[in-house]
């Protein structure tokens, strides 16, 4: 078992991208929201890519699939706290739309991800 094979990823790849985004749009939000909604996407959008990596390394089939659900669950997050964020006026409709683009991928991939778990698990 390779320890870093999470790496090789496309659904990890991607999820980094939600990551940097996230903290790229946070830079506009305003001051009083650091510690609210800003913790809570930072918190959000990085536990994606924890439960890729730890889901991956799991030895059980079982276990891969619950982290996946979890990193899938993270990112579900991510889309509604940006939603909001754009009602708020924090970022515009583009970004969120952009933001909905990279989200749709990451979900896509997750799918595949879980999938191919479940059949390996048959």
């Amino acid at each position: 078992m390779e320890v870093f094979s999470y790496r090789k990823l496309i659904a990890y790849q991607k999820a980094k991208e939600v990551v940097k985004r996230t903290y790229q749009l946070l830079k506009k939000f305003p001051a009083e929201e650091r510690y609210a909604m800003c913790d809570q996407l930072r918190r959000s959008s990085v536990s994606i890519t924890s439960n890729i990596a730890e889901g991956v390394n799991r030895f059980s089939v079982k276990d891969k699939i619950h982290f996946i659900e979890i990193a899938f669950g993270s990112l579900m997050e991510v889309s509604s706290q940006f939603e909001v964020a754009e009602d708020l006026g924090y970022i515009t409709t583009s970004e969120r739309l952009s933001m909905d683009e990279l989200v749709t991928e990451v979900a896509r991939l997750l799918s595949g991800l879980r999938n191919s778990y479940q059949a390996e698990g048959r």
